[in-house]
This record gives structure tokens, sequence and C-alpha cells, in this order.
């Protein structure tokens, strides 16, 4: 029945001005705005929803979107001049970078301004 719908996924924020700006800006992908809503418009032709919670807000404890890059070290160095802090994680490998290698493709995780979790991968 749903089979051949465009689907779509979507995650919240606890604000979406600093969302808008952070992605829009900070990522550079093109944002749009209708409703209260912001709409995340990736390669392909995918878009996210992103929608307010407020203070109801709770930010993902798993990675909501996975970039795909060809260079991970630039991409890393790239972000970071754009202010994006990289996580660390207990008992997991990660280099100078916060890159991760060794077991599956080399990634790096970093959360938005509504401490959602988002990564880098070299694919």
């Amino acid at each position: 029945m749903l089979g051949t719908t465009k689907a779509f996924s979507g995650f919240s924020v606890d604000d979406t001005e600093a969302a808008k700006k952070f992605y829009g800006e900070t990522l550079g992908i093109r944002v749009t705005e209708e409703h209260g809503l912001l709409t995340l418009h990736l390669g392909g032709g995918t878009t996210v929803l992103v929608y307010p919670k407020g203070a109801a807000h709770v930010p993902a404890t798993f990675t909501i979107l996975n970039f795909p890059v060809e260079d991970i070290d630039k991409a890393v160095d790239e972000l970071t001049a754009q202010g994006v802090r990289f996580e660390r994680y207990d008992g997991m490998h990660q280099d100078a970078r916060g890159v991760a290698r060794g077991e599956g493709p080399p990634i790096a995780w970093f959360t938005d301004p509504a401490g959602n979790i988002l990564s880098v991968l070299q694919m």
C-alpha cells in the first residue's frame, strides 16, 4: 500500500533558527522553511523534515544522518574550520581528528545544535 509513496525521514530540534543556521550555513545544505518546519534538501533529491519540539526535544541517541564523503580527513578538517566539534566515544578507537578507523568505513561523529548525532563517513 505505501510501497510507491515518496517517503521521507524527519527529526526534531529544540530551536529551528539554530538548526536552519547550522544546516544551511555551517554544513552548506539547502534549507527551506514552511509552516514553521524546515526541509533539508540533500543530494540525490532526498529531503528530510526538521520539526520543532522546543523544551520537549530529546536528542537522538543514534546517528540520524550520515554524510558519505570521498576523503574523510578533508571533510573533518573543513567542518572543524567551520566550528564543528567531533565527538569522542568511550571504547571506540578514534584518531586525533576523531575518526574511527578499522571496523567498517572510516567515520567521525558530530552533533547539531540540538544534540542530534550526525556523521561523515568515507565511502
